[in-house]
């Protein structure tokens, strides 16, 4: 049969369809035998027609396996695909979260700190304002200070020291010429702002010696509860006493007398008249 029958590359089969006439169909073959020219048009398309319904069938079988191949390792590449992706955003979401928390203490710990440095900003505000209160009440009192020292300097170099009146340390004295009793020449220095006289010193012993004659002093004897004791006129005690022999013990209504011809103190009763000495 393989001698008879050529095998279906040999031949070009050409088919077709005309159209409908006088209510029939028109139908037209052709079998070109490629090889040899003869022409058998009923063989042929036989022939052909039982090739092709034997090879269309093992065709498609081919094709849908090897479709059937495509699709699966195209699957399996999707499936891959999406694994890996889904690893690594697992990964990635991880890192991102170790990350997310790390960040998370850190704003805890600077949040932390920042309240720490408002409260010793607040701390420090606080004392900034109490260092400025002090200051500025030293510095007052520093120009206190200085205004008196210059007042103290200036009446010391005599700048204010009043008309009548000498100048010895830091304070002023007073000689009167009029003569009066102890109490009226006490009232006498009270107008001037002043007081009798009260010494303290040798130094200053000395220098009212030098007015010269019997002056009252600012110093009296005062009755007290267990007798009579000397004090001046403000109240305060003796710290040195220039007494001439036979005046120092005292009596009620004795008041202190300056100074005799060798500069001590003598006793006088209260009403007798004297010239005086005051002191500011």
């Amino acid at each position: 049969m393989s001698t008879e029958i050529q095998s279906v590359e040999d031949f070009r089969v050409k088919y077709s369809r005309g159209s409908q006439e006088d209510g029939g169909v028109r139908e037209q073959s052709e079998v070109e035998v490629l090889d040899d020219g003869e022409q058998h048009p009923d063989v042929g398309l036989q022939e052909a027609d039982v090739h092709t319904e034997k090879k269309l069938p093992a065709v498609r079988r081919s094709w849908f396996r090897a479709f059937e191949v495509n699709l699966g390792v195209l699957y399996l590449l999707i499936v891959v695909g999406i694994m890996t992706r889904y690893a690594l955003n697992k990964s990635e979401n991880k890192r991102l979260h170790a990350q997310c928390d790390k960040l998370n203490h850190v704003y805890i710990d600077t949040k932390k700190n920042h309240t720490e440095l408002q409260d010793e900003l607040q701390d420090t505000k606080t004392s900034l304002t109490q260092l400025q209160s002090r200051y500025d009440e030293l510095s007052k009192n520093h120009s206190q200070l200085q205004e008196e020292v210059k007042k103290l300097k200036e009446k010391i170099e005599g700048k204010w020291c009043p008309e009548e009146w000498t100048r010895f340390g830091s304070k002023f004295y007073f000689k009167s010429t009029e003569w009066k009793t102890w109490s009226e020449s006490q009232n006498h220095c009270k107008t001037r702002g002043a007081d009798l006289v009260m010494i303290n010193s040798k130094e200053e012993q000395e220098f009212v010696s030098k007015f010269g004659g019997y002056s009252w002093i600012g110093l009296r004897s005062n009755q007290t509860s267990g007798g009579s004791k000397w004090e001046w006129v403000d109240g305060s005690a003796l710290t040195q006493t220039f007494w001439a022999e036979g005046h120092g013990f005292p009596s009620s209504g004795h008041y202190g007398v300056c100074c005799d011809y060798h500069g001590k103190w003598t006793r006088s009763y209260y009403s007798d008249s004297k010239t005086f000495i005051c002191e500011k």
